[in-house]
């Protein structure tokens, strides 16, 4: 299982989606503070947006998983890139948790401080808006419309 985990983050190190959509259960459901609730090809395909549209840029991350049993994991990684909407480092800690059935993650959700990611990314609208309600809605309404778009276009 630890590999599981550690073959999902050595391919979204490489930007290889189809690598890390290949570890996921066909009824994978995934959670974060940025897109809510995903489910099956929709988590799927929230990867493949974000590693298509990191290519070529400055985006890193690096990752440790420290707890793992049969079924069930925990990890912590850091992602480092550029918020492409405004041009500003982000440096965001992460910590995930898995739950796997057969050899494949079934469940899977992120945790971070959406406030320090929205004043790191967005500066003084994030640093007055991001620890507000209106502004988790307005950016899970904003990130599904991208996921959206992505998926009538390439998925």
């Amino acid at each position: 299982m630890r590999n599981t985990i550690e073959k999902f983050y050595e391919a979204f190190h490489n930007l290889d989606a189809e690598k890390m959509v290949s570890l996921y259960h066909p009824d994978i459901e995934f959670e974060d503070p940025a897109f809510g609730k995903l489910k099956g090809e929709r988590a799927k395909n929230m990867w493949r947006m974000l590693c298509r549209s990191q290519k070529g840029k400055d985006f890193r991350i690096s990752y440790n998983v420290s707890h793992f049993e049969y079924e069930n994991a925990n990890a912590n990684w850091e992602a480092f890139y550029t918020f492409s909407q405004t041009g500003r480092k982000v440096h965001n800690r992460i910590s995930a948790s898995f739950i796997l059935n057969d050899g494949l993650i079934i469940k899977h959700i992120d945790d971070f401080n959406l406030y320090a990611w929205s004043k790191q990314a967005l500066g003084l609208k994030g640093f007055l808006l991001g620890n507000t309600y209106f502004f988790k809605k307005k950016l899970n309404q904003r990130t599904n419309k991208l996921l959206d778009d992505f998926e009538r276009n390439y998925a």
